[in-house]
């Protein structure tokens, strides 16, 4: 006779896996290896107690993380043997409290196909239900309030389940066993358009139909989402969408635009295989891709601009509006520009009242503000542009394990925190321009709420060197805290050896607008050798004058005279366009500019763009942040293979060069699109041939790129293609933006490292 080999052992799974199917899936898994047991949530994540046939137990083992639900993301499995019990049966247990949380949130995440089956689907009886949901997908971060993650600690704790819903909640083997947004028709949100004053829109009690009906009719309407309010408007109507434009004070800057489906979204813009798979997913970002020249949108969608950010529906609500529309739909964010999204419905209807003609609301609330997340697809390539909904506030790995907790309080622009603990970062979703109390009022209860959310108290807080930022004055104001200033772009190049999971030495190039120097200079264009503990800066772009201060920014043709002045000091420039359109204008900053007066220096390859997108007439004077450096990437002429000269010598990158060439080829009568092309060529290859040298030197074979201006991709792609061919190693961003908005991670990373150092 023979007796069964019993075996047992204890998996803790940590990660994502809670709220996201993971005890009903180990419960079907451990039925079908035939084994017994438990699975209970903790505040660590999930742990599972299986006994049964070793061989078994292998399997079983082995397919946890291999079979895991598609929103879960299992960052670790810790197994250990117990003895065996003789223990009958699988269950699920009721969750375990006390003891430090360390489970982990889930992004907000795009309808799934089962869900999207019922929507479409008249016998069921969520047909058409704006809020169907289940644990695969549906808002997360957004109606989180407090911890653990169960429905009482979420924004549906008003909506009790009814008797059907309830069933399945507590069924382990259905889809929506402890989905905690989980409702339908009778219990949950509901839906409403009205006009700002909160008067009804709906004669025949259909508010979708009613909200169709005002957009077809050339209405802006305020449609909540997810994570805040849009603004809506046909696409093809330049009358709503100019109004739209001007209401909301955006004059130049792109609108995202809605796509009922990937064929539609193929109508508008060129969609490579990576561009569908991001399109497609579960994040469902906006994505910037190639505009098709018969694209059926306004003028006023995206004004002298090859490129539109095209995105899918990821809400039940997105996917009933743009299949009843049957048309794209232009979706921005619900604000004046530079406030932050409105998210509130009080504030919504005082805030975006004198934009839209209506809104289409409802009665789930929103807690954690989050903008749509953004991203560039450029030779199979993805560069994030802005990180936001559907990613945060997934983890990012840290290279060195901070020693203790970690604040990264992040720059100005773009702005998002960082809070890490242990190997990991918690990176925020996107917060804004911190230049007003709306937004830093977003920034201070956001870190609150992570604080919270993943019971993290920061002992370290790192800051930008800028003693101005609202973010450096937040954390020099915290008490009890060690304070560690980071420069700031050798936070950007942190942020990349981050993206890579890297620590350096490396060369670093970062490259941007601005950024407060050591030296008491504005940097933007850097060579470093760089690591996570510490910088050399090895060379940099010549300085020039910033004349006028931030105003320079705002009028890159002051760029262009003080580039100018580097490259023609006693040169004649009255036969150039860009100083008879400035007139009197430019003879007062030529005096600024020959004058004792003090004036900014900077090195940044940002101004640079602005001098020469000036120089060249593409952009006098910008309406939003890099305005003139996209549209003279905009304009390049790609037949052109030939880039201006660029020296360097004794440490310095002598931009002066390609300014020079810009003017010769203008009193030549050369086009617009001949400069750019030439310039980013040159620009380039001077890059390239510095960072060379610096490895040469130095015995370093890596290269780092990071920093705003690398969302220029014709730029970035020139670059990486002469490292490459230098037979070097490139290091590029591909889950955080190069821009600021990865600033908070490029500080926590250092700070971590200096902290255990």
């Amino acid at each position: 006779m023979t007796h069964t080999v019993l075996a047992r052992r204890r998996i803790r799974v940590g990660g994502i896996v809670q709220g996201v199917g993971f005890r009903p899936f180990v419960y079907a898994l451990a039925r079908e290896f035939g084994l017994a047991g438990f699975v209970r949530n903790d505040e660590s994540g999930v742990l599972i107690e299986v006994e049964g046939d070793p061989a078994a137990l292998s399997g079983f083992t082995a397919s946890v993380p291999t079979r895991a639900p598609a929103l879960a993301v299992v960052a670790e499995v810790r197994v250990d043997d117990l003895p065996p019990t003789a223990e009958p049966g699988f269950h699920i247990l009721a969750s375990a409290a006390g003891g430090r949380r360390g489970a982990l949130i889930s992004p907000d995440t795009a309808t799934c196909a089962d869900c999207l089956a019922e929507l479409a689907d008249p016998a069921d009886r969520r047909y058409r239900y704006p809020f169907v949901n289940c644990t695969n997908c549906g808002p997360r971060l957004t109606i989180v309030t407090g911890v653990p993650y169960d429905r009482r600690y979420t924004t549906m704790a008003g909506f009790p389940m009814c008797r059907e819903c309830a069933t399945e909640y507590h069924d382990p083997a259905d889809r929506r066993f402890h989905a905690q947004p989980v409702c339908c028709p009778a219990c949950g949100p509901t839906l409403r358009c009205t006009d700002p004053a909160g008067t009804s829109l709906e004669p025949a009690g259909d508010p979708l139909a009613a909200a169709v009906a005002a957009l077809r009719a050339g209405a802006v309407l305020a449609v909540k989402g997810i994570g805040g309010y849009h603004l809506a408007a046909l696409a093809r109507d330049e009358r709503a969408v100019a109004a739209l434009r001007a209401r909301k004070h955006r004059e130049d800057k792109p609108f995202a635009l809605l796509a009922a489906d990937l064929a539609a979204a193929r109508r508008l813009v060129e969609v490579d295989g990576t561009a569908a798979a991001e399109l497609t997913s579960r994040r469902a970002p906006i994505v910037l891709l190639p505009r098709r020249p018969d694209a059926p949108v306004a003028p006023s969608v995206a004004p002298g601009n090859r490129y539109l950010g095209v995105l899918l529906p990821y809400t039940p609500l997105h996917h009933l509006l743009a299949a009843d529309l049957a048309e794209p739909l232009v979706l921005t964010s619900g604000n004046v520009s530079d406030e932050p999204i409105a998210y509130r419905d009080g504030e919504a209807a005082e805030r975006l009242g004198g934009i839209a003609d209506g809104l289409l609301t409802h009665d789930r609330p929103i807690h954690t503000r989050a903008d749509d997340s953004v991203l560039r697809v450029t030779g199979g390539r993805v560069l994030p542009i802005r990180r936001s909904r559907g990613y945060a506030p997934e983890p990012l790995p840290l290279a060195t394990p901070a020693r203790r907790p970690v604040l990264g309080c992040g720059a100005e622009l773009k702005s998002t925190f960082c809070l890490a603990e242990g190997g990991r970062a918690f990176l925020s979703h996107h917060i804004g321009d911190l230049e007003n109390a709306e937004t830093l009022r977003s920034f201070t209860e956001g870190i609150a709420h992570y604080r919270t959310l993943f019971d993290i108290t920061p002992e370290v807080v790192a800051h930008d060197l800028h003693p101005e930022y609202l973010s450096t004055k937040y954390a020099l104001e915290l008490p009890g805290v060690r304070l560690v200033g980071v420069q700031h772009h050798h936070a950007h190049l942190a942020a990349c050896l981050a993206d890579n999971r890297a620590t350096g030495p490396v060369i670093g190039l970062a490259c941007d607008g601005l950024g407060y120097g050591t030296d008491g200079t504005l940097w933007g264009g850097e060579l470093m050798e760089v690591s996570i503990t510490g910088f050399r800066r090895l060379a940099h772009l010549e300085t020039v004058p910033l004349p006028g201060g931030a105003t320079a920014i705002r009028q890159p043709w002051r760029m262009a005279a003080a580039w100018l002045r580097a490259a023609h000091p006693d040169g004649e420039l009255a036969d150039l366009a860009v100083v008879r359109r400035q007139g009197a204008r430019w003879t007062q900053v030529e005096r600024l500019l020959g004058s004792d007066l003090p004036v900014p220096l900077t090195s940044s390859v940002g101004r640079l763009f602005d001098a020469v997108a000036a120089l060249a007439g593409v952009r006098d004077e910008v309406n939003y942040e890099g305005q003139a450096a996209v549209e003279l990437e905009q304009a390049v002429d790609p037949e052109v293979r030939d880039g201006y000269p660029m020296r360097m010598t004794d440490a310095v990158l002598y931009g002066a060069d390609l300014v020079r060439g810009a003017v010769r080829d203008l009193r030549a009568g050369r086009p617009a699109g001949t400069i750019a092309a030439r310039f980013h060529r040159g620009l380039a290859a001077g890059l390239a041939e510095a960072a060379a040298g610096a490895c040469a030197r130095t015995g370093l074979d890596t290269v780092a790129l990071s920093g705003g201006v690398f969302q220029n991709v014709t730029l970035l792609h020139g670059l990486r293609d002469r490292l490459d061919g230098y037979g070097l190693r490139v290091l590029t961003h591909s889950r955080v933006p190069p821009n600021d908005a990865g600033i908070s991670l490029g500080q926590v990373t250092v700070a971590a490292a200096l902290d255990r150092a």
